[in-house]
């Protein structure tokens, strides 16, 4: 894999498009950066309408043929298709064509294996890595030569390895079996830390969480650092970060949550990453908020919204509370399009996380939604309790307090998520008023 990354830094790219003809299509232009953001040099783009899926080339053997001629012409090293093809479709396109062929979903893979980091992630690319191959391995390989036993003796029950002994069997199956035990154990690795994870989330029960979603390169980092400082690596590109970062924020005095940043989506996510990433994506699913960070200077914003909103839904947090962040409104060119998301998402908020415009309208609505969820307590607690006050001056807004004998009774506002929190320094009373 190492090696296949450093040539394809250098390679030259052909990118295909193959449309049936009552499909909609784009430029290209997201495959291209997903080219660029792998390393290839694009030099050439082709948008082929197609009557139906060729089971062998998908695009037809006559549409193959015009790829090798602008192989040639370009002196392409490799055909990248924006559709899924088969391992059987790849092979014969390579044979026609006389260069190495790629599709989305290994494009979208490769990439993730350059951007891991941590153990975890790269666990999980390699995990998603695998699950996309391991279907495919039927007519993947070349060398499906029989194995016999031990000594190249072909008769049943040859005394030969644990696995291998008996009449032989296929490579392709010895292949299978390395692949499914791999697949297995990376499994059982990423269940641990999903388990500690989980513990990690679970700890953080009596705290606002907050994480920001949104479609790869819209800004997410950019937002998280302006908010919190975070010092997380911004760059324009693709997926330059998969590992989620989580930081304390307070968005106004006495309110203070926490916020994720998450890895970027793209249309047709490969569902082996959903599944693999679903660790990472544990914040998405116990997030009290999401923040939608959309780039309105994109001319497929509403697309990228509706991909977004797609994965969103395949994870289980369709129904969650979404706020949308309408970010890069300084690099607006259509002002057209902008109000058209905006009338599309009345509850918005325009914000450049570069520049800081609308950010702290931002703060100003997260901290709404916070309040939202506020209870109105009247708290009794003895006077030599003094976590008791300190906690709920800190996080709660103190409406009035009296003193009785020994004890001090204070009525507070306090958000929902930290009553337990409160429940911990016990109190002698927690009594819920009406608002």
């Amino acid at each position: 894999m190492e090696k296949f990354r450093e040539t394809l830094r250098k390679e030259r790219a052909i990118l295909v498009g193959a449309l049936l003809r009552n499909m909609a299509g784009d430029d290209l232009a997201e495959l291209t950066a997903l080219a660029e953001s792998a390393g290839a040099i694009v030099v050439d783009k082709s948008q082929q309408k197609i009557r139906r899926v060729n089971p062998a080339t998908y695009v037809g053997k006559g549409k193959a043929e015009q790829l090798a001629d602008r192989v040639r012409r370009f002196k392409a090293d490799v055909i990248i298709f924006d559709n899924d093809l088969s391992p059987a479709q790849i092979r014969e396109l390579e044979k026609i064509a006389g260069a190495k062929v790629l599709d989305r979903s290994e494009l979208i893979l490769d990439i993730f294996a350059t951007r891991a980091k941590t153990k975890q992630a790269k666990l999980q690319v390699e995990l998603a890595q695998l699950e996309y191959t391991y279907p495919r391995l039927t007519r993947m390989w070349s060398h499906l030569d029989t194995v016999a036993g031990a000594g190249g003796a072909t008769t049943a029950g040859t005394v030969g390895a644990i696995g291998t002994r008996g009449p032989g069997e296929q490579q392709l199956e010895i292949d299978r079996r390395l692949v499914s035990k791999r697949i297995i154990d990376l499994k059982r690795e990423l269940d641990n830390i999903d388990r500690r994870r989980i513990r990690e989330i679970d700890s953080r029960r009596g705290l606002f969480k907050i994480c920001i979603v949104g479609y790869t390169n819209a800004g997410k980092s950019t937002l998280l650092n302006a908010l919190t400082d975070a010092g997380v690596l911004v760059e324009d590109r693709l997926f330059a970060t998969l590992d989620t970062r989580t930081r304390r924020w307070s968005p106004a005095k006495g309110v203070e949550v926490l916020i994720s940043d998450t890895v970027g989506f793209v249309k047709n996510l490969p569902h082996q990453l959903v599944a693999s990433f679903k660790a990472t994506l544990e914040e998405t699913v116990n997030a009290d908020l999401l923040i939608h960070v959309v780039d309105v200077a994109n001319p497929d914003a509403l697309k990228q919204i509706e991909s977004v909103n797609h994965v969103l839904a395949e994870i289980g947090c369709g129904e969650k509370p979404i706020l949308a962040a309408l970010n890069k409104v300084d690099a607006v060119k259509n002002t057209g399009d902008l109000a058209m998301i905006e009338t599309l998402n009345p509850d918005s908020i325009s914000i450049s996380a570069k520049t800081g415009f609308g950010l702290d309208k931002l703060a100003e609505a997260i901290t709404n939604r916070y309040k939202g969820t506020e209870l109105l307590l009247r708290v009794v607690s003895s006077q030599s309790n003094g976590k008791v006050q300190s906690f709920l001056r800190a996080h709660g807004q103190i409406l009035n307090e009296h003193y009785s004998d020994n004890s001090i009774v204070i009525d507070a506002r306090l958000s929902r998520n930290q009553l337990p929190d409160l429940q911990h320094l016990r109190p002698e009373v927690i009594e819920m008023l009406d608002p």
